[in-house]
């Protein structure tokens, strides 16, 4: 694994878009970041908390991905809000896609510092990439799911610099009440399995980026974020579940 550096003038490929979150997708690198907005003028995809009750509340994780992201994606659930007045208003849910990459059996983690993006998360380690869906990634009026699979590919390719073919696909539904972070969001959990772990910081506000052996890693699941706690705590399933028919 090399160490932690920004990467300049490599190639990248854009991912493949899986026509449906059940199948795998494979590829080669993400796309090239695109320009941050700001929190304030930023329009996010949220659903409205109802209807995540309406389809069964839950805490953690859920395993049936299409039940929950189907009804989400079609009209007149999905909806885009300002991303400043969306984190304090728990009445919608934002949906996140949190992306784990494995390596022969270990686990990618990283430690976000304090400079941008999330601060109630700054400084606390996670084993998940993933970020918001905002309007630019909707092709027209709809968001549906080759818009999802767009905004998959920009929050990655922001994040990370892939040097490897990976496979992937979505494995479980995340969501924790608990916090006033968690009860704003709601996470569609992703694994990716890479062919080998040439994989790179995409900003500079991730530190320490490294595949991680599972023992290891429990020794410092006190310092992960709730999200990423939840992750390790179940992930044999969530590991199991990849390779599900």
């Amino acid at each position: 694994m090399r160490q932690c550096r920004q990467s300049h003038g490599a190639p990248h490929h854009d991912l493949i878009p899986c026509q449906k979150l059940s199948r795998w997708t494979d590829s080669t690198h993400a796309p090239a970041p695109e320009k941050f907005q700001t929190m304030s003028d930023e329009m996010i995809l949220v659903v409205p908390r109802s209807e995540f009750d309406r389809l069964g509340a839950f805490s953690g994780l859920h395993f049936d991905v299409e039940h929950y992201l189907h009804a989400f994606l079609t009209p007149p659930t999905p909806r885009f809000m300002a991303r400043s007045a969306a984190e304090l208003d728990p009445n919608f849910k934002q949906i996140i896609p949190y992306a784990i990459f494995t390596h022969q059996g270990r686990i990618l983690s990283y430690v976000r510092c304090g400079k941008g993006g999330e601060k109630r998360l700054a400084t606390k380690r996670s084993i998940g990439i993933g970020g918001h869906m905002n309007d630019t990634d909707s092709a027209g009026s709809v968001f549906d799911i080759s818009a999802y699979n767009r905004a998959l590919q920009r929050e990655i390719g922001e994040e990370l610099r892939l040097g490897t073919a990976y496979k992937q696909r979505a494995v479980a539904l995340l969501n924790d009440d608990s916090s006033e972070v968690g009860r704003v969001h709601i996470g569609v959990v992703h694994v990716f399995e890479c062919d080998t772990d040439a994989v790179e910081c995409g900003e500079a506000v991730i530190t320490e980026l490294e595949f991680v052996d599972q023992v290891r890693l429990a020794t410092l699941r006190d310092e992960m974020e709730a999200w990423s706690q939840i992750c390790f705590d179940d992930l044999e399933r969530l590991l199991r579940a990849v390779s599900a028919t």
